[in-house]
């Protein structure tokens, strides 16, 4: 298609096109012809036979370029392989590497990964760690049940007479305007040395245990001290345990009145403000103390809810949704006339931390209007209780109704729906100050085995919201030795700094009785409570022997994660467990829904599956082979996984018996040597014990050295494997150096670096100035060329990584340079393996010009070819680059090499951010295949709050009429005020001190969040074919050819003649969800399978409901609960508040 110069207004020439304007403006010489396509874009109907390329005449006297021919491409194209092949086999190094290892034959063996006996043995090992847990856990127990029978109450108790490490205390007395200061209470607390322990991260005592009461609970109450007295006998069985099993954690017994006490004792991390810890809210204590739960939420929104009472209801839904689990499921609505859910959520879902925040949201936009209607908002709330056609928890079912008072006891309704079996339990809080008569709400709760609350103020919303846990607790206890049953959690992050942790719980009941013959006593007295790291679990499984893309992992009942190379929470909340489900750790697809639900059944199996994986920098997806095999942890609720590719079947396993050959490869460890043999990276294993580790592999390799001078590879403090093998392959890789790179002048083909990395953890780079600019992971295992590189045949190209937001590449001392890397596969005997990775480092600049000339019509290293005046000739990369783009693009879509001098320092950049228009082509033409998922480990930036007009959202501000209104002085929000002022007349160290924000409320810091990801990987299209870009005056041809053996497509493609025609632009970069990743409205219509906990105790014919209700209270720390009351009547957003009042009533 031959054209003339042109300009604007000009049209295009030829009998073959029909006359039309050129776009643009300016002359334009030497470019190509557009034709316009017709008709749909579909990859079949874009192929452009070889007739529509034929060359159009030229105008006379011109010279005339045409887009290239189909097979000149192709020709182009073969030469590109050949010259990365050739390079390959020169420098890479993969015979030579392959006859190494043969040489070297008689100094390893080649060892077997048997799956079955593998995932048996390390699920044998869990057991028997969890077990020793269980053991432990279970003499805690009894004893505490023992102590608390043998206690004495008594009512005179006093302060002085306790004495015990208060774990705040030190934090206290920094404080001098603290309240207990003041008090002067600190005269019981004893004063501890502590020493550093790694095991716990932190500084301990093992002869003492700690105490931690929650700040909004009064110390010095005859409940707590009377609690403190008889828990201190624990003391002595923490210490005992400890004796027996010296690999224990935290040992802890948290108590139904709110009291801690854990061993060993530890300072307890205070948070900067107001130290929101409550055991009784945490997921262990929530698990152990009652079985799962259905419960719906009504709340009243008629009329008659004033603003602060209705503040207060959406902070006590709030506080109530807290106490559920992931075992649990809810959905809460609104009434008046009529009950409505608050939400989308239609029925009942499962109570887990991205469902309770929809609630959370939707609750916020609860308006009071209209009348009470019981009868409406109970008719709801059992119909959604008997909904059989949805996944449930199937154990206690509640209703829980937020109030300010109503005449109605809607007795009809319990007759139709809960008379006389009494199933569901109702539990009534009266909200708010006000008059109304209370003795329905009371009625409700005990007519149908509940109990009723009030929550006058903020302070109350706490405790009030979290003692209905007691009377689930009721059945349980009263089944007696039935239900101590050990159940172990999801995994969550450790309070007091231990990092990500499971615990195993066991409840301990209260085995008094009132009196002679009286009824047993049905109260839960707290939950004892084990912590095991999941490092301690972790270092059970196989590391190194399952290869770098193997791999050990673990679920629960929920699907959750147990252990997964990709549970890595950016942030974590100890308030939320860390809820990672298995088909969100890796690529979702049919087989691995088939694995999880075999896995929550319980069962064992093996499967071998094609499916996609994500590389470790979540920039690209390979399809790959893999064999899942599974069998159950016995006695726990978790299962256990092990992933092998098929080429990580077998391992090499070094013999280096000949120490003088140990001492041989060893110095090619020395620096000394890395001027001659290159530089060695080792990976940061933990090859011995006493090797200091580091970030700088530099100190951590002169650490090694220096520990290898002392002791042997065989020492016994050493991982011999690891030593011996990482000794093997850095002998074999200097081999390499010697007959191969030694002798090769790099840049003669362009060459930064040639390189080998080595399963046993050697990474040389040579020559050793090349080094400097080495920025690939020391640890093979954890770098993503050597990763990908196993799992894809042929040549893998990586290009250096772009982030859109930060500078283009700076090209200056030929520093930045392309990795080409290949998998060195063995066969040796007939097994198959792949122990090494080699490749090279591209000069980018010199082989961009290098992609310039073998793309070109160039037959000799001669001059490019010139077109002459009469002659017509194909426009190549070299010549035409001015109206020609040619680019490699790898298999994830980022730019490798182009033609275009001012995209170099693009490369490594997604291309669509380089050519939208021609990526978005290349997509709909399927050469590429998109897949997107969700990150629910990342983490964001907090978002600034929205405000309404020039006040916060939400904030009550009294009116000159309210003032002058009596109606307004006898309302929740005057009387909640005098409320707080009564009790600073009473307690005068209200005044001084300081209003304090609860931790958890708006900071600057980091929380966690949802991001969509996006990678794209070659599609189905493998076939080279010409296509056009349609867009009116501005279409182009292109044409796109896979290299093979290689990850590169080849693009040729006419350099746009306008950007009128901007497509859509694909997008690659992390996104950041708002709506918390895919509509959660939508995910629970179709939720993955689970099971709930194996047993279930929610009846028992012997409970005692006449203990349905009080409103008994006794004095708070008034600090807290002014500064919370200011933050409810400024309208802060809704979070953890703490509760000031604690039952007396509760008699241990």
């Amino acid at each position: 298609m031959a054209v003339p110069a042109r300009t604007c207004g000009a049209s295009r020439p030829g009998p073959a096109l029909t006359a039309r304007p050129w776009p643009g403006c300016g002359p334009q010489p030497g470019r190509g012809a557009r034709r316009r396509a017709s008709g749909p874009r579909h990859p079949l109907s874009l192929l452009l036979p070889s007739l529509l390329l034929l060359p159009l005449l030229a105008a006379p006297g011109t010279s005339a370029y045409s887009f290239p021919q189909q097979h000149t491409m192709q020709h182009w194209a073969r030469r590109l392989e050949q010259e990365v092949d050739g390079v390959m086999r020169i420098f890479g190094g993969v015979q030579q590497l392959r006859e190494i290892y043969k040489d070297n034959r008689n100094l390893f063996e080649v060892q077997e990964n048997e799956p079955q006996k593998l995932v048996e043995k390390v699920a044998g090992d869990i057991e028997s760690l969890l077990d020793r847990k269980v053991q432990a856990l279970k003499r805690l127990a009894d004893a505490a049940e023992n102590f608390q029978k043998a206690h004495r109450w008594q009512d005179n108790i006093k302060e002085e007479d306790i004495m015990y490490y208060d774990a705040k205390a030190d934090a206290e007395l920094d404080d001098p305007e603290s309240e207990d200061v003041e008090r002067g209470s600190k005269a019981s607390t004893l004063r501890l040395d502590f020493i550093e322990d790694p095991n716990f991260k932190n500084k301990v005592n093992y002869s003492y245990t700690a105490v931690q009461i929650p700040t909004d609970i009064y110390k010095g109450s005859t409940v707590i001290l009377n609690e403190l007295n008889w828990t201190e006998a624990l003391e002595n069985v923490f210490i005992e345990n400890r004796r027996q099993d010296p690999t224990l954690l935290w040992q802890v017994f948290g108590s139904a009145t709110g009291v801690t006490r854990y061993y060993p004792a530890t300072p307890w991390r205070a948070p900067k403000k107001i130290d929101l810890y409550d055991v009784r809210r945490r997921p262990w204590y929530i698990q152990g103390a009652s079985s799962p739960k259905d419960m719906v939420i009504i709340v009243d929104v008629s009329g008659s809810v004033s603003g602060l009472t209705l503040k207060l209801m959406k902070t006590s839904v709030c506080e109530m949704l807290d106490t559920l689990s992931d075992d649990d499921y809810v959905n809460v609505a609104s009434f008046n006339e009529k009950a409505q859910p608050v939400s989308c959520f239609t029925h009942l879902v499962q109570a887990n931390v991205r469902n309770k925040k929809v609630f959370k949201e939707a609750v916020q936009g609860m308006v009071a209007k209209g009348t009470t209607g019981y009868k409406a908002g109970f008719e709801y709330a059992f119909d959604q209780l008997q909904n059989s056609n949805i996944t449930r928890a199937n154990c206690n079912k509640m209703i829980m109704m937020f109030t300010d008072g109503g005449e109605d006891r809607v007795q009809d309704v319990f007759e139709k729906y809960n008379w006389p079996n009494r199933t569901v339990r109702v539990f009534t809080f009266s909200v708010g100050q006000h008059n109304y008569d209370v003795t329905p709400l009371q009625w409700m709760a005990c007519a149908n085995k509940g109990y009723y609350f009030e929550i006058p103020s903020i302070g109350a919303i706490r405790i009030n919201t979290q003692e209905y846990l007691d009377v689930l607790g009721r059945p349980m206890v009263l089944a007696g030795k039935e239900a101590k049953q050990v159940q172990w959690t999801n995994v969550y992050e450790d309070a007091l700094g231990l990092g990500l942790v499971v615990t195993g719980t066991l409840p301990v009941f209260n085995l008094t009785q009132d009196g002679p013959g009286e009824k047993k006593n049905q109260l839960i007295l707290g939950v004892m409570g084990i912590d095991v790291a999941l490092n301690d679990i972790k270092r059970l499984t196989p590391n190194y022997t399952l290869g770098a893309n193997g791999y050990v992992f673990a679920i629960d009942l929920n699907g959750y994660v147990l252990l997964h190379p990709n549970l890595k929470p950016q942030t974590t909340n100890f308030r939320e467990p860390v809820t990672l489900d298995f088909l969100d750790a890796e690529l979702e697809d049919e087989n691995k829904e088939e694995i999880r639900r075999s896995m929550i059944d319980g069962n064992k199996g093996h499967k071998q599956i094609r499916t996609l994986v994500k590389s470790l920098d979540e920039r690209y997806i390979d399809e790959v082979m893999r064999n899942y095999t599974w069998v159950p942890i016995r006695s726990t609720n978790y299962s256990l996984g092990l992933v092998l590719p098929p080429y990580s079947t077998f391992y090499l396993q070094a013999n280096l018996s000949d120490q003088i050959l140990q001492v041989k490869y060893f110095e090619f460890l020395l620096p000394s040597s890395f001027e001659s043999e290159g530089h060695v990276f080792i990976a940061p294993r933990e090859y011995c014990k006493d090797l200091n580790a580091s970030d700088n592999n530099t100190e951590f390799l002169k650490n090694f050295i220096e520990l290898m001078e002392k002791v042997t590879p065989d020492s016994k403090q050493c991982n011999n494997f690891l030593l011996h093998n990482l000794i093997l392959d850095t002998g074999i890789t200097q081999q390499l150096v010697e007959r191969v790179w030694r002798d090769q002048d790099l840049n003669t083909y362009s060459l930064l670096a040639v390189f080998a990395a080595t399963d046993g953890g050697i990474t040389r780079v040579f020559p050793n100035k090349a080094a400097e600019d080495w920025t690939e992971n020391p640890e093979p295992f954890n770098a993503s060329f050597y990763r990908r590189s196993l799992d894809n045949y042929g040549y893998v190209f990586k290009p250096p990584h772009q982030d859109t937001l930060l500078r283009p590449l700076e090209l200056e001392n030929d520093t930045v340079g392309i990795l080409v890397s290949t998998a060195v596969e063995l066969s040796l005997g007939g097994r198959t393996l792949r122990p090494a990775v080699v490749g090279v480092k591209l000069d980018l600049e010199a082989w961009a010009e290098k992609f310039k000339v073998l793309a070109s019509n160039r037959t000799h290293q001669d001059q490019p070819q010139k077109c002459g005046p009469s002659s017509h000739c194909e426009m190549d990369c070299e010549v035409n680059n001015e109206d020609l783009l040619c680019v490699l693009i790898d298999d994830g879509g980022f730019l490798v090499l182009s033609n275009q001098n001012h995209q170099w320092d693009q490369v490594g950049r997604f291309f669509s951010e380089v050519d939208a228009n021609l990526m978005l082509a290349l997509y709909n033409n399927s050469f590429y295949t998109r897949k997107e998922s969700y990150d629910y480990q990342a983490a964001c930036a907090p978002q600034p709050p929205g405000n309404l007009g020039a006040a916060p959202r939400g904030v009550f501000v009294p009116t000159i009429a309210d003032f002058l209104n009596l109606a307004w002085w006898t309302s929740a929000a005057a009387w909640s005020l005098f409320q707080q002022l009564l009790y600073g007349l009473i307690y005068h160290s209200w005044f001084q001190a300081d209003p304090a924000e609860a931790e958890g409320s708006s900071e600057t810091r980091e929380s966690s969040c949802v991001m969509k990801q996006t990678q794209y990987y070659f599609g189905s299209v493998n076939a080279s074919y010409n296509a056009i870009i349609d867009c009116g005056n501005c279409s182009r041809l292109f044409h796109a050819q896979r290299l093979t053996n290689t990850n590169l497509l080849f693009v040729v493609a006419e350099k746009p003649l306008c950007s009128q025609c901007e497509a859509g632009r694909l997008l690659q970069k992390e996104t950041h969800c708002p709506a918390d990743g895919p509509e959660q409205c939508e995910l629970v219509q179709r939720p993955r399978y689970r099971r709930g906990p194996h047993i279930c105790f929610d009846y028992n014919a012997t409970e005692d409901t006449s203990d349905c209700g009080r409103g008994a209270s006794f004095p708070p720390s008034l600090g807290v609960l002014v500064s919370l009351q200011l933050l409810l009547l400024l309208g802060l957003p809704p979070r953890p508040q703490p509760q000031v009042h604690a039952h007396a009533s509760r008699r241990l």
